[in-house]
């Protein structure tokens, strides 16, 4: 169970992007049949990637994860599920740079002074950078028997820094990476 909070944590972190800054991309193997599995257990994170995470966010993770595998219909056991998981969690330092340019005075395109032209005026250009920080959740997925990898989902965003924004985004960005899952939730 201590591998399931985990995973769970790691979760919670990607759920703290902000839903409309999130990517998710994922690949399976085309061959699987997805509908054979019925358990899953997670196998922790890789890493020990979830260091990063406070309590209140591995909770919130968790109980999103738990909440998108049940309403598939598949249930988490301590080990030997038919489908192991693994998580890695990633987050870089990242900046962008904005710039603005403020053009004023002069006489745009009239005569000025008999002649046609642009005449005097100046522009001004303020450059502002904003860090943020990004962080990248991949989640394996593995056919128990077989050891095969038959999903990979990878989620990245920006980290939101209050906790009442993360307590929303968490489940919307988990939510976002198990549509991606091939088994759909059941209606």
């Amino acid at each position: 169970m201590k591998h399931f909070t985990a995973i769970l944590f790691f979760l919670i972190c990607i759920g703290a992007f902000g839903c409309s800054s999130v990517k998710v991309t994922s690949d399976f193997e085309k061959t699987t049949d997805f509908s054979q599995y019925e358990t899953y257990s997670i196998l922790g994170w890789q890493d020990n990637s979830d260091q990063i995470m406070s309590e209140f966010d591995k909770k919130r993770v968790s109980e999103s994860f738990t909440s998108e595998f049940q309403s598939r219909n598949l249930n988490a056991v301590d080990e030997g599920g038919d489908m192991a998981i693994s998580l890695y969690f990633v987050v870089n330092k990242e900046t962008s740079v904005t710039a603005y340019t403020n053009y004023h005075g002069g006489h745009g395109g009239r005569y000025h002074r008999g002649a046609y032209g642009w005449g005097g005026g100046a522009s001004s250009t303020t450059y502002t950078e904003n860090d943020y920080i990004k962080g990248t959740l991949v989640m394996d997925v593995y056919d128990e028997e077989s050891g095969d990898m038959i999903w990979q989902g990878v989620v990245t965003g920006t980290l939101q820094e209050k906790p009442e924004k993360r307590e929303k985004s968490i489940p919307k960005t988990i939510g976002a990476l198990m549509a991606k899952f091939p088994v759909k939730p059941v209606q």
